[in-house]
């Protein structure tokens, strides 16, 4: 789920606050943590986590660590992220890498790279809301061969039908992976 971009730290200061008491309800809320351990759902924030106040940062550290055993589902929330930003991120830690004498820079190659983003799976599928019909700076690298869906509704109107539309029409689609 893309849920906070890094541009959205421009956001007028209101609907940031709001958006964080979103956050701290979300990341804490009784009812939501009860539903990811009864369902062993494993949670994971990708992106500049660091970024986000405190109090944010450490119910998300909570979130992770509290349900990393579980391996039954799993639900990636990128928070303060950015494709690019990810990118960037993953050359500065192969260079630091390379500086430390761990990796010989002619041994580097895409399965190696992979291992220095913050989420190194591939997503079959991106639905993208909103009526944008884009990519917004969202996994640049591991949705090249994603499947999208561009829908008219936004976020909060995405509902389990549309969900299911949507795994629908996936399923009819014939994967060629750039063949």
């Amino acid at each position: 789920l893309y849920a906070f971009s890094m541009q959205n730290f421009n956001r007028p200061k209101m609907e940031f606050n709001y958006l964080m008491k979103v956050f701290r309800d979300m990341f804490s809320g009784e009812k939501n943590i009860k539903k990811l351990h009864k369902n062993k759902i494993k949670v994971k924030f990708i992106g500049r986590i660091h970024l986000f106040p405190k109090d944010v940062y450490e119910l998300m550290k909570k979130l992770e660590e509290d349900t990393k055993e579980y391996s039954d589902y799993k639900i990636n929330f990128a928070m303060a992220y950015g494709g690019r930003e990810e990118i960037i991120d993953g050359i500065k830690k192969i260079g630091r890498d390379i500086e430390d004498g761990k990796i010989n820079p002619k041994d580097i190659d895409e399965k190696t790279f992979e291992r220095f983003l913050y989420m190194d799976s591939e997503p079959d599928l991106i639905i993208r809301t909103g009526g944008d019909h884009r990519i917004s700076n969202f996994l640049a690298w591991q949705g090249v061969y994603s499947e999208f869906i561009f829908l008219e509704k936004t976020w909060p109107e995405f509902e389990k039908d549309d969900l299911i539309a949507c795994i629908e029409d996936f399923a009819n689609r014939e994967r060629r992976f750039g063949r």
